[in-house]
């Protein structure tokens, strides 16, 4: 008896293998085209250097997208809060992470309105919207007002910046906000 209840259930077994193996190439046949494939996580790409004003420097670079964004030049590491017509609302000088984010269009994915950094410093007005081999990407403002050069040993995505530039950031970088790294 035993043996036949072992017949039993392998039979049930392969029957069982035969009828998922039928259904998975059954979906498989089914699928839109393009469906399946793997998608990049990567940003879309940017510009490389869009061209600067030699004669004012702190100028929004040619190239940097139209529209309301927040740019980030990591050649120059400074940001430009720009509103829907265009006009910079404000730019500023930022200390760069030990981990730099691709060149590119970002959104703005999270924020925190106070946490402790990844460096161990506090922080408020945290806007995230990269991340770089497991190192998240984001701007913030120590709230002692440091802004200190990152070790390049230690892999950390914050951009530093001053705690008022922090606050207008906090402001004007809500959820889903277009955040474009340029060279």
């Amino acid at each position: 008896m035993a043996s036949s209840s072992a017949g039993i259930v392998a039979g049930l077994t392969a029957a069982a293998l035969v009828t998922v193996g039928v259904l998975a190439y059954q979906a498989s046949a089914t699928v839109p085209a393009g469906l399946g494939e793997p998608r990049s996580a990567a940003p879309a790409p940017g510009p490389a250097k869009p061209p600067r004003d030699q004669r004012n420097p702190t100028a929004l670079p040619s190239g940097s997208g139209q529209g309301e964004r927040v740019v980030y030049s990591l050649d120059d590491d400074r940001v430009w809060l720009v509103g829907p017509d265009n006009r910079v609302q404000r730019t500023f000088k930022v200390v760069p992470s030990s981990v730099d984010p691709a060149p590119g269009s970002y959104a703005v994915t999270s924020r925190s309105k106070a946490i402790t950094g990844s460096d161990g410093i506090p922080v408020e007005h945290v806007v995230r919207f990269a991340g770089v081999d497991g190192v998240v990407i984001g701007f913030s403002a120590a709230v002692d007002g440091s802004m200190p050069t990152p070790n390049p040993n230690v892999r950390t995505g914050g951009i530093r910046q001053s705690r008022a530039d922090g606050h207008a950031m906090w402001h004007f970088a809500t959820i889903g906000q277009r955040i474009v790294v340029i060279r």
